[in-house]
This record gives structure tokens, C-alpha cells and sequence, in this order.
């Protein structure tokens, strides 16, 4: 299994806290170094240009082994104090594909709401779509939480999935599954997010929103 970390360089937080993000590709091949991993730089970029909020990442890169799976997400949520942790890659019905199974075997809360979004998105393009078993779930400890996603593995499709679909204008189509995300992650106990809304705007009710921060 190999890890990296790294940091935005971005402003201090309004509560003080910064997010911290667990991003885990999921691929035999690529974790062998047969091919390169093109799922944790397309989630780098796209948080790059997501998110206006802090935040820091950890990766890793590991093959699709369930018991490696678990293992990953619990030290994420339990050792590292990731606040949101997103999988790409092992969705599918082969029998290498155990992504969704491990994910579920650290929950102690199902999210179902994102599975049926992230599909609804897919469907725009591809039948297959229905194939895709992606889940979400909250882990719990006694003194943290956090939210863990299942993506895709194809950037195109992380992408999508992440900030949904607009027309030529910029219209919203059909509504990404990030848009939930902050809000969840408030619920949760987590860091203030704010995001760049002509990437991604972020959904809230009126008495949760507050005023964006200034940049410096």
C-alpha cells in the first residue's frame, strides 16, 4: 500500500478547523505499478478547484484486496481524522470488485441518497449505469464521524459525478452528489466547508448558511 500527503495552500478557516480529506484508488494494476492511477489526480484537481475553504488530503493507492479496503478506510477515519473519505474504483458486479462490501463493513450509517444520485448521473450517458454499486456511509467513533464515497474510477466520470451536469449556459441539469456534501459534513461535526459556486454550490437550508469569507 503506498500513501502521500499533501496541503492547499489556502486561507484559515472560519471555525478553525481545516478539512481533512481521505482519497483511496482502488486498483490491482495500478497499486503494481503495471499503469499509471489516473483516479487521485482527477479528485486532486477537482477539489483544487472546489473547494475555497481549507484542506488537506491523504492519499493511498491499494488493489482490490477487501480486507486492504477496510483497513484503509478505518485508519482514515479512526487514526488520520479524515472527515470525508472517497474510494474510486472496485463499483462494479466482476468478483475483484468488493469496494462496496468493504465500505459497508465499517459503516455504522448507510447513505443511500448518494448510490441513487451518482447512478441518476451515469444514466444520462450509459444503460450500464445500473451496473455501478457505489454506496455511502457514515463512520462513527466515540469522538468523530466521518462521510465515506464510493466514485468511479474515470476521471470523466468523477468529475460528473462530483459537480453533475449543466448546460451550455451553466445551468444545473442534474445536481451533483458535492452539493450535500458541506451540509453533511456539518451534521456530522465536521469543519465549515465552502466551495467555488461555479463549480459546485454548495446546498444548505436558510439557517445554516453563513456569510462567504473573504479571500485574503
Amino acid at each position: 500500500m503506498s500513501s502521500m500527503t499533501s496541503e492547499s495552500e489556502q486561507m484559515t478557516s472560519t471555525d478553525g478547523e481545516k478539512l481533512k480529506i481521505g482519497l483511496v484508488s482502488i486498483s490491482d494494476r495500478a497499486s503494481a505499478g503495471i499503469y499509471q492511477d489516473q483516479g487521485l489526480p482527477a479528485l486532486q484537481e477537482w477539489f483544487g478547484k472546489a473547494l475555497s475553504s481549507p484542506w488537506e488530503m491523504v492519499t493511498r493507492l491499494i488493489p482490490d484486496e477487501r480486507a486492504a479496503i477496510e483497513q484503509a478506510l478505518i485508519a482514515l477515519v479512526d487514526e488520520d481524522q479524515c472527515h470525508l473519505v472517497i474510494t474510486t474504483g472496485g463499483t462494479g458486479p466482476s468478483r475483484r470488485d468488493v469496494t462496496p462490501e468493504a465500505t459497508l463493513a465499517v459503516a455504522t450509517k448507510e447513505m443511500p441518497g448518494f448510490g441513487e444520485q451518482m447512478r441518476q448521473i451515469s444514466l444520462q450517458f450509459v444503460p450500464t449505469a445500473i451496473l455501478s454499486r457505489q454506496v455511502a456511509v457514515i463512520r462513527e467513533t466515540a469522538e468523530h464521524a466521518a462521510l465515506i464515497l464510493n466514485l468511479p474510477g474515470q476521471p470523466k466520470s468523477i468529475k460528473e459525478t462530483l459537480e453533475g451536469l449543466k448546460d451550455a449556459e451553466g445551468k444545473q441539469i442534474v445536481a451533483g452528489i458535492f452539493a450535500a456534501v458541506p451540509y453533511c459534513i456539518d451534521l456530522i461535526g465536521g469543519p465549515h466547508i465552502e466551495t467555488d459556486d461555479s463549480i459546485c454550490k454548495a446546498f444548505r437550508p436558510k439557517n445554516a448558511i453563513r456569510a462567504k469569507t473573504p479571500s485574503a
